[in-house]
C-alpha cells in the first residue's frame, strides 16, 4: 500500500502522521509512505527578479524541511521507511499531481491547516482534495 501524507507544519498535519503511523502498523506488510509539503509561491513570484537565481527555491526548501522534521521523527520512531517530496506551487494541484503520478492508494491529511481565513473565501485544501481525489482521502481531526 502506498500512503501519501500531506504535511504543512500544523498540529493537525502531525495528527495525520500519527494516524497514518497507527494505520501502517496494522497492515500485514510495511507500506510505502511519502510525506509531501507544498508552499504556494503566488505572493512572492514578483520577488524572483530581485533575488539570486535559486533564492526562493532555497527559502521554500528551508521552510519545507522545518515543516517535515516532526513528521519524519514520528515515522523514524515507528521504524517506518518513508521519503519526502517538496513542491512549490498551487497546493491542491501539486498534491494531486504527486498522488496521481505516484499512484498512491490513500491520501492522509489533517482537517485544518495553516491557511485560516482564506478557507472561508476559497474553501479548504482538505475540501478541494476530497472533491478531486481519485483515491480515498482520510481527514484527521
Amino acid at each position: 500500500m502506498k500512503i501519501l501524507i500531506a504535511v504543512d507544519g500544523s498540529s493537525s498535519a502531525l495528527r495525520a502522521v500519527k494516524y497514518a503511523t497507527t494505520l501502517a502498523k496494522q497492515l500485514t506488510e510495511k507500506p510505502h509512505i511519502t510525506l509531501v509539503t507544498v508552499h504556494d509561491d503566488t505572493g512572492l513570484r514578483h520577488m524572483r527578479k530581485y533575488l539570486p537565481k535559486d533564492g526562493l527555491e532555497d527559502y521554500f526548501r528551508d521552510i519545507s524541511e522545518r515543516d517535515l522534521k516532526p513528521a519524519r521523527k514520528l515515522l523514524d520512531k515507528a521504524d517506518l521507511p518513508h521519503d519526502m517530496v517538496i513542491k512549490i506551487g498551487h497546493v491542491v494541484e501539486e498534491i494531486m499531481k504527486t498522488a496521481n503520478a505516484g499512484k498512491f492508494d490513500t491520501l492522509v491529511l489533517g482537517s485544518k491547516g495553516r491557511s485560516g481565513l482564506s478557507d472561508l473565501v476559497l474553501g479548504s485544501v482538505a475540501q478541494r482534495l476530497c472533491a478531486l481525489a481519485k483515491q480515498p482521502v482520510v481527514l484527521v481531526k
